[in-house]
């Protein structure tokens, strides 16, 4: 899968982009909805920020409205 390379954002709150990577894999590893639930709304606090770059944006957007689908219905596989 060949992915365009996006210019790294000015991380200015760490912590958001640490606790949205956190949330992220807590549902990878687990299926935890609730952990989805907040990855997707700290995914929309991240895309909330006025400079962040646009990709950056899209991306964010994307993965909330991915995870909401998630936790609203579609059943999650763990990996072992």
């Amino acid at each position: 899968m060949n992915t365009p390379a996006l210019p790294l954002p000015a991380i200015e709150s760490p912590s958001l982009w640490l606790g949205t990577l956190a949330q992220l894999l807590r549902f990878e590893e687990t299926g935890c909805q609730h952990a989805a639930r907040r990855a997707a709304d700290l995914l929309g606090r991240l895309a909330d920020q006025p400079d962040l770059e646009p990709d950056f944006r899209d991306l964010c957007e994307r993965a909330a409205h991915r995870l909401e689908d998630t936790s609203a219905g579609e059943h999650h596989v763990s990996r072992p």
